[in-house]
């Protein structure tokens, strides 16, 4: 009878450590499945990252246009300006 206890203490143990060990399986599974997800938003975060950085490239180049352009208008107002107080000095 002892042994017979003894046997079934065993598969009890063995039972519950199974079951740890299913428990730990099943994290460690939760864990890689967090880690795709994570690596997958990282990538998505990066390509969103280059795709911001080349539109605001895009953005600087064209208000630098516009900032040439304005001293270009300016000095071409400042020129007319000129000419103008020229004749009225003349009269």
């Amino acid at each position: 009878m002892e042994n017979l206890t003894l046997f079934n203490e065993g598969r009890i143990k063995t039972t519950v450590e199974l079951e740890k060990f299913a428990k730990l399986e099943e994290k460690i599974k939760v864990i890689v499945a967090e880690k795709v997800s994570l690596k997958k938003q990282i990538q998505t975060l990066e390509d969103t990252l280059k795709s911001k950085e080349a539109e605001l490239e895009g953005v600087n180049g064209k208000l630098k246009a516009l900032d040439e352009e304005r001293n270009s208008v300016r000095a071409r107002v400042d020129s007319l300006l000129d000419l103008i107080a020229d004749v009225d000095l003349s009269k």
